[in-house]
């Protein structure tokens, strides 16, 4: 049998073997591993420091901790998918910043200005401030700021509600810059709650590591990438007029400032309460939070503000969860609720 290894992904064989040891024995405590080692060393293997090698196959995503403090394995294929991905990231990474250097792109927009039809304006990368007229270079500009993006990305969206053929285009954009390790954050107008693809989008990217909050108050739309380029509308009641696009570094600061203001006031995405706990008798965690609510607010409208969800929908989940307790009234709710233990 062909003994294949680890190293073309990244491990070393060190690792690997111990990795491997692992998979055989099932787990290591501390002492167990420092004996491990030890006795390698031993039998004239290489000397590894076991908080290191501990480090090392936990980063790797080869290892993982138990509560009690067992190093045990990561099953395999789940363990090489992961390498996979990280040796793909890491290329990714290396490709785009070979790119960002090597002035490819500005050769290909020169070509492509040659025989500009006039829909689609070009941008000037040296220009501190631009107007970029019409949806269609509105979009193609997104696409290149976001490609080049490299350590932040900070989005609005005041109408909150993202069409199906919004959500198809943001998808490429946003997976893009999320396998990049761009720390995305988004701010979302509370319309959003009231509409499920919308909020089934937003629990997706939040999976892939977005940060998403919902504000009740007015936002301004704002794109920000990196703090060095901002867009923001021409016209903030007409947003198909098109954008203004600024490289300062004084209105770069002050929209990150503002849009620093709407964070703080905004909610966390809610959890997403569709999924049904494992045991009936036990309370979830939007549950138990909404009991804990519902036992202090003394109005929906506090409820649903600190839930981050709508007063109507707020409303809803007290009457699912009534009925699910057999309460007639709230009182009678939080009185079986911490029966059962919930609260």
């Amino acid at each position: 049998m062909i003994h294949a290894d680890l190293r073309f992904l990244g491990v070393d064989s060190d690792d690997e073997e111990v990795y491997r040891l692992l998979l055989r024995r099932g787990g290591f405590s501390q002492s167990e591993l420092a004996c491990q080692l030890a006795q390698g060393a031993r039998d004239g293997d290489t000397e590894q420091d076991p908080q290191a090698v501990h480090h090392r196959l936990t980063q790797l995503g080869l290892a993982t901790e138990t509560l009690g403090g067992i190093l045990v394995p990561v099953s395999p294929a789940k363990a090489v998918e992961g390498l996979v991905e990280h040796a793909v990231g890491q290329l990714r990474r290396e490709l785009e910043q070979e790119v960002g250097g090597s002035g490819i792109v500005d050769s290909l927009l020169a070509e492509q200005e040659k025989s500009l039809d006039g829909k689609t304006q070009i941008l000037d990368l040296n220009a501190t401030s631009q107007y970029i007229e019409g949806m269609v270079s509105v979009r193609a500009a997104i696409d290149e700021l976001t490609f080049f993006a490299r350590t932040e990305s900070l989005t609005t969206s005041p109408s909150g509600i993202l069409s199906p053929e919004s959500i198809s285009h943001a998808r490429v954009l946003d997976s893009r810059i999320l396998r990049r390790n761009v720390h995305m954050r988004t701010l979302m107008a509370s319309s959003a709650l009231e509409d499920r693809s919308t909020m089934n989008y937003l629990r997706e990217l939040a999976s892939k590591g977005a940060h998403i909050r919902i504000s009740y108050q007015p936002l301004e739309r704002l794109i920000i990438c990196d703090r060095s380029a901002a867009l923001t509308p021409i016209d903030p009641t007409n947003t198909s007029r098109g954008a203004i696009l600024t490289r300062d570094p004084g209105l770069v600061a002050a929209l990150v400032a503002l849009f620093e203001r709407m964070w703080q006031l905004a909610h966390d995405l809610p959890l997403d309460t569709d999924a049904e706990a494992a045991d009936p008798d036990l309370a979830n965690d939007f549950q138990r939070q909404l009991l804990h609510i519902l036992s202090t607010a003394q109005k929906d409208e506090i409820g649903a503000r600190e839930l981050g969800i709508a007063v109507r929908t707020y409303r809803k989940h007290v009457a699912s969860i009534m009925q699910t307790l057999g309460a007639s009234n709230r009182f009678q709710a939080a009185l079986l609720a911490r029966e059962r233990g919930w609260i």
